[in-house]
């Protein structure tokens, strides 16, 4: 029987891609490898360590050889995905606890290795930050390269496609998307990943349409069913009738009209109908993501993630390798503003191999990180900072702590500031001395005291997405809460008002950087409520420009107002909705 003649489905998940693309679909199995186990016998153990060396030079000539295509193919932003893996090939750690294992128990060097990577791979796996967690995917997908390698197995590969077909599939592998063929991958539908997953920027790069978190899709469907992929809504729908076709048809009309749109407002100025300017800066996790800041005119970088130079690496970046990134970063933007957060590592953000300094903790939500890690260890603290203030010398540098909780700790990272700015003028290097300090609010107590912390800083960043998790005490990343997860649960909006009046009140602008400032819908809600300066990732900037030239600031302070009256987060949101809506043209 036709597939097409079977009932309509409609599966909800999460719009990763943008686009729509219609398509029999492919259901895509990436396994994992059988690892046999046994004894190695004495005399061939120096063999066995030979053999593990030759995996690795073959693992990384094929991860090489990937970068390579890919940046012929795609760019060289998207061929940076791979340094991460050639990076993984080099970490001391986990390559030294193979080999520790393996003399330690005399099994052959695959069963060891799997032991370890799977170790790290589970560490990543928990860690709360989704960026960060996607990264478990990285040494996830070297771990399977190199145990291909060591077994003499090959890997089953998207490039060979036999036809235009809709990928279906559980996760893909970093270089398993890499692979996808652009001419026959007419989308991308995944039962678990996240926006930040590499497979779906391979997808946004290449322009597939994506869609994530569809639960167990792939046991619903079979190859040769067929597939609407929405990559807007983040809807799938599988074996769709006729009339839904007539639709979908009319509405790909529509959004490739609404993209042109976007594209012309956003190389205009971000000024609402009334006359108000808006600031609208990107927040980036590697300095190679300056390009895009670029490209979408967004008016500086509100924040520059620098976990990322230290969980790629099994030792501690030193100050001069952390002051080249940076400079780099200040100089591609100059004379745009950078703020860099300093270091928000440990607890449930380990370094690889660094179980001294980040020992397992029960509640790593509450628990050692960030400034109470930088705190206590103030030889890193002080390298960081140190590469900051000598980065100011070459642009627009500011600088902002995260995790504050309240004077004393803001007090004490200001004195150890302080000390910095001492032993470089000791040294006779350049930096900034008018360099603004500025704080994130991301706990209850910074909000609550937020008339206090602005007396010790230029400047406030809010970080929605913990800010919210710990004022309704969900874990955001736990599926079976995550409907709790309310950004407009009223106590979110009045807490939000309560710190831009403190800010303002001394003077202070006021910045969102969570993932509530890169959403349309809650964009105005945000300016209405008195917010400066939203912070998003690059790609949303033009659809945020585009709201705020289609509406009057008066408007969005209307709806803060009416939110703040209401009591129903879903009535809030509903409101919040409509506003969108109707200045975007949309039904």
């Amino acid at each position: 029987m036709d597939s097409r003649a079977k009932i309509e489905i409609t599966v909800p998940g999460i719009a990763a891609s943008q686009g729509i693309a219609y398509g029999q679909i492919f259901v895509y199995v990436q396994s994992d490898v059988e690892v046999p186990s046994y004894e190695v016998a004495q005399e061939k153990r120096i063999d066995e360590v030979a053999r593990f060396d030759r995996a690795l030079i073959a693992t990384r000539q094929q991860i090489s050889k990937i970068k390579h295509e890919v940046e012929k193919n795609i760019g060289p932003e998207e061929a940076a995905i791979f340094d991460a893996h050639l990076m993984v090939l080099e970490d001391e750690a986990l390559i030294g606890e193979t080999i520790r294992e393996f003399e330690a128990t005399g099994r052959n060097i695959e069963t060891c290795f799997q032991r370890v990577s799977s170790r790290y791979v589970q560490a990543f796996s928990e860690i709360d930050d989704a960026y960060l967690r996607e990264r478990a995917g990285d040494l996830r997908d070297v771990a399977q390269r190199v145990l291909n390698n060591l077994l003499g197995q090959v890997e089953t590969a998207l490039n060979r496609l036999a036809d235009q077909r809709v990928v279906v599939a559980t996760d893909i592998s970093p270089s398993a998307s890499a692979s996808l063929d652009r001419s026959a991958a007419l989308g991308l539908v995944l039962d678990s990943g996240s926006k930040t997953s590499h497979a779906v920027i391979v997808a946004r790069s290449m322009k597939i349409p994506c869609v994530v978190g569809v639960r167990n899709l792939t046991s619903r469907v079979a190859n040769g069913d067929w597939a609407i992929v929405d990559g807007y809504d983040g809807v799938v729908i599988v074996n769709p009738s006729e009339s839904t076709l007539f639709r979908y048809g009319k509405i790909q009309e529509q959004k490739k009209s609404f993209e042109a749109r976007l594209l012309e407002a956003n190389r205009q100025p971000a000024i609402t109908q009334d006359g108000v300017e808006v600031t609208l800066m990107a927040n980036i996790e590697r300095a190679e993501e300056v390009a895009n800041v670029r490209t979408y005119f967004a008016q500086g970088i509100g924040l520059y993630r620098t976990e990322f130079l230290f969980l790629n690496s099994a030792r501690m970046p030193t100050e001069q390798e952390q002051f080249l990134d940076y400079k780099s970063v200040a100089e591609a933007m100059a004379p745009l503003p950078v703020v860099i957060r300093t270091l928000d590592l440990g607890g449930d953000k380990p370094m690889t191999g660094k179980t001294d300094l980040f020992p397992k903790e029960n509640n790593p939500f509450m628990g050692f990180r960030a400034i109470r890690f930088c705190l206590e260890h103030q030889d890193i603290f002080k390298e960081q900072l140190r590469a900051i203030l000598r980065a100011s010398a070459f642009g627009k540098v500011k600088i902002m702590y995260p995790m504050i909780s309240g004077v004393e700790e803001l007090a004490r990272a200001n004195a150890v500031l302080a000390e910095c700015r001492e032993e470089l003028k000791a040294r006779g290097v350049a930096f900034d001395p008018a360099m603004e300090v500025g704080t994130m609010i991301e706990i209850p107590s910074a909000a609550a005291t937020a008339d206090l912390l602005a007396e010790q800083c230029a400047f406030f960043s809010i970080g929605t997405n913990d800010l919210i998790q710990y004022l309704l005490a969900i874990d955001r990343v736990n599926d079976r809460i995550a409907h709790l997860y309310e950004p407009t649960h009223p106590a979110i909006i009045r807490t939000l008002r309560s710190v831009v009046d403190e800010a303002h009140r001394r003077g202070l602008p006021v910045s969102v950087c969570g993932e509530m400032a890169g959403d349309p819908v809650f964009a105005p809600l945000l300016l209405g409520l008195g917010v400066d300066i939203l912070s998003m990732s690059p790609g949303w900037v033009p659809q945020v420009k585009y709201l705020v030239r289609a509406m009057k600031m008066a408007d969005a302070r209307a709806l803060a107002a009416e939110a703040l009256r209401l009591s129903s987060p879903r009535e809030i949101y509903a409101r919040c909705d409509a506003f969108y809506r109707a200045r975007m043209r949309i039904d």
